[in-house]
């Protein structure tokens, strides 16, 4: 197989959106770990006091890490989600520009 050789700025440009792509995946997942860790440690101490008040952190939290989650896997610069939208958008410009 040929390797295939980008022009030296998409290069570039492909590099710093694989680095920030995987910032913020890393990010996530360090979100996702604090979560989990947090979060079993006041469902223990909710257990043992015998109230169930540990329920609303879990909930509040697990919405900011779902729409965290949302961020870096749909919406995410160079996500395939956000190409297509972005794909769609310079469609209707160019159609927009055009004189009839």
């Amino acid at each position: 197989m040929q390797a295939t050789t980008l022009p030296l700025d998409e290069d570039t440009r492909l590099d710093k959106l694989a680095r920030r792509r995987a910032r913020a995946k890393m990010g996530f997942f360090s979100h996702a770990t604090i979560y989990v860790a947090v979060n079993l440690g006041l469902i223990a101490l909710s257990l043992s006091t015998g109230r169930h008040w540990a329920l609303f952190p879990l909930l509040g939290w697990g919405v900011g890490l779902l729409a965290h989650g949302l961020s870096v896997w749909v919406f995410a610069p160079g996500g395939d989600m956000m190409e297509s939208m972005v794909r769609r958008e310079r469609t209707r410009l160019v159609s927009k520009s055009e004189p009839w």
